[in-house]
């Protein structure tokens, strides 16, 4: 056999060698043009200043990130519970009108939309009233506290007790930019930092040192920031008077720990315009809760799943489209776990059943509850009968909110909210036991009938809420104030 070459081949060999090196050159190509684009993308066209609270100037040094964040303005998406549209939620479930009755969330309560709507949802809020009465509205300027890049600018300027004394109104034309770049990052260095005081203060009263947590940590507490539970506290020594926002930390961060810190100190939210019971609200949670879940346990930050990285155009970045990882999937859920999407997402939906099922009865007991208490009242029960009866509702309550308002909890820990729930049930219907013992003592016979609450303006009728008056009075807000805040606003930023 001869082992010549046929002409043929050599040619194939040649032609094929041709390809080999053209195709070696194209990658060569493509990594040196990567490496120029990166080069040239993060070359910063401007100098940020500190505490620079406008995203555009931010966006010209950093275009990936910057058109990913306004992505947040889509509000398409739909899950089996909520999503990132607007919703009504008191639509929805109007028995939240009642549980809330005597507080501003009986009012008004949607669901959250993007970050980028923050300012603007606060202005069409009907909690934050409008320009008739006291011109500023019912809610103190501690609300803006989560809302705007403003925020930590004016505490810089005013201080941050100066920040939070007066009411939300006061700062109206000062507040514009929405949730952005300088919530998060250093202007000098972009590493991630806290700019709100609550959470370094929380850390300190533990013996911590937030400047000490590690990037990884850094990626869960710049969230922390804001999804957690706070509250205003009046009586600080030297602060006598000032709404100060401070995180109830110093004994834990489990339910039963600050339901402590709260009963130790004597805080309440609210009155409740029903019972008459000393309330507490929660307000979200969520920190707090993720951190006793698998993923907070094992080392996953919040924005591992709601801002994975993401690579665009050979550049690894991350993706400022915060969001739930339920609409991102392939790069949030998938890049540990291998089952296929609709296995992830039936699992998450499986768990939210669970939790919503029993947390929609514990709902439905403090309902009774609430009524029931009322009905005392009027057959003329004294404060020393109901004194146990409105502490368990009280304490019934506190774990359905806290269950209610850790956004996404159900995924984040549901084993711990199964718990939370679960107790709450216990106590309601303990409490429950009890109004029906007084009842009897007071001489009722029969079942305190549930109130036709099947609608939100029923609901609203019921425990004597005159929405009429407070649309109108938004309205007027909307056209006569508002606009003077926009413009005076763009005044302000023109001359920066």
């Amino acid at each position: 056999m001869s082992n010549k070459r046929k002409p043929w081949m050599n040619w194939v060999l040649f032609f094929a060698s041709l390809v080999v090196v053209f195709l070696l050159g194209l990658l060569v190509s493509s990594i040196t043009e990567r490496k120029m684009e990166a080069k040239f993308a993060y070359t910063p066209v401007n100098k940020i200043k500190e505490l620079e609270p406008r995203n555009e100037v931010w966006g010209e040094n950093f275009p990936r990130e910057f058109q990913s964040y306004y992505k947040t303005a889509d509000s398409t998406f739909n899950s089996k519970y909520n999503g990132n549209a607007m919703i009504d939620m008191l639509e929805v479930d109007p028995r939240l009108v009642v549980l809330w009755a005597g507080y501003g969330f009986s009012k008004d309560y949607n669901q959250g939309r993007g970050h980028v709507y923050a300012v603007e949802d606060i202005h069409n809020s009907l909690r934050t009233g409008g320009p008739t009465g006291d011109k500023d509205g019912p809610m103190p300027s501690t609300c803006w506290t989560c809302k705007s890049p403003d925020v930590p600018r004016i505490m810089n300027e005013q201080g941050v007790e100066e920040f939070y004394k007066g009411k939300w109104g006061k700062l109206g034309a000062e507040i514009v930019n929405p949730i952005g770049c300088a919530d998060c990052h250093d202007s000098k260095t972009m590493n991630l930092k806290v700019t709100r005081p609550a959470l370094i203060e929380a850390f300190e009263r533990q013996g911590k040192d937030i400047k000490k947590a590690s990037h990884n940590d850094m990626r869960s507490l710049v969230c922390a920031q804001c999804h957690v539970e706070y509250y205003f506290d009046k009586n600080i020594p030297g602060k006598e008077g000032t709404p100060y926002l401070v995180f109830p930390w110093d004994d834990g961060q489990t339910v039963e720990d600050m339901e402590a810190y709260y009963d130790n100190i004597g805080h309440v939210d609210w009155v409740h315009k029903l019972s008459k019971a000393s309330m507490l609200k929660a307000q979200h949670p969520g920190y707090e809760v993720f951190k006793m879940g698998i993923h907070g346990q094992r080392g996953v930050s919040c924005a591992d799943c709601h801002m994975p990285y993401k690579t665009e155009g050979g550049q690894k970045f991350t993706d400022h489209h915060i969001q739930s990882p339920l609409n991102n999937v392939a790069n949030s859920c998938q890049v540990c776990h291998r089952e296929e999407k609709d296995v992830l997402t039936q699992n998450v939906y499986q768990n939210q059943d669970r939790i919503i099922e029993n947390r929609d009865q514990l709902e439905r007991l403090l309902v009774r509850a609430h009524v029931e208490a009322k009905k005392c009242w009027d057959l003329g029960a004294s404060e020393k009968q109901m004194k146990d009866i409105l502490h368990g509702i009280r304490l019934g309550q506190w774990r359905w909110d806290y269950a209610a308002a850790s956004h996404g909890g159900s995924f984040h820990a549901p084993v711990e909210l199964g718990r939370v729930i679960g107790k709450g049930i216990d106590i309601t219907q303990e409490t429950r036991i009890k109004l029906a013992k007084l009842l009897m003592e007071l001489g009722f016979a029969g079942e305190v009938s549930y109130p036709a609450i099947e609608t939100k303006e029923a609901a609203q009728k019921y425990i004597g809420l005159d929405i009429a008056k407070l649309k109108a009075e938004k309205a007027k807000f909307k056209k006569e104030l508002l606009p003077k805040w926009k413009e005076a606003a763009a005044k302000r930023e023109a001359g920066y």
